[in-house]
């Protein structure tokens, strides 16, 4: 059974940073595609990071040059770090395994989220 804990969220500041995790069992983490999502209250759930098996990256234009996705398979975590958060970053994020880069309707198995908030 694959499981996915996300852990990390919190209230910041415009400009502040945070380091979002993911924890994950019940799969390979070095063989697997994996990403970060997010959804704002009456918003779509969308793509943000995408890391493919052999390590390669991508990103929503929307957070390009400011999070960065990262993966220590040793540790079977998946991360995200955020830095120069603005307001509209402000959303629960989810982990997901098993999909296609950043489309959302891809992925079948989501973590239960955790929750960010960005303060002006």
């Amino acid at each position: 059974q694959v499981v996915l804990v996300e852990s990390g969220g919190g209230s910041v500041q415009a400009g502040g940073s945070l380091r979002l995790s993911c924890a994950g069992s019940g799969f390979t983490f070095s063989v697997t595609c994996m990403g970060w999502f997010r959804q704002a209250p009456g918003k779509e759930r969308e793509g943000v990071a995408y890391m493919a098996k052999v390590g390669s990256e991508s990103y929503a234009d929307s957070v390009k040059g400011r999070f960065t996705i990262s993966k220590d398979n040793a540790k079977n975590t998946l991360y995200l770090q955020m830095n120069s958060l603005k307001p509209e970053d402000t959303a629960m994020y989810y982990c997901a395994v098993g999909g296609h880069r950043l489309a959302t309707s891809s992925y079948s198995t989501w973590g239960q989220g955790t929750q960010v908030a960005v303060s002006s």
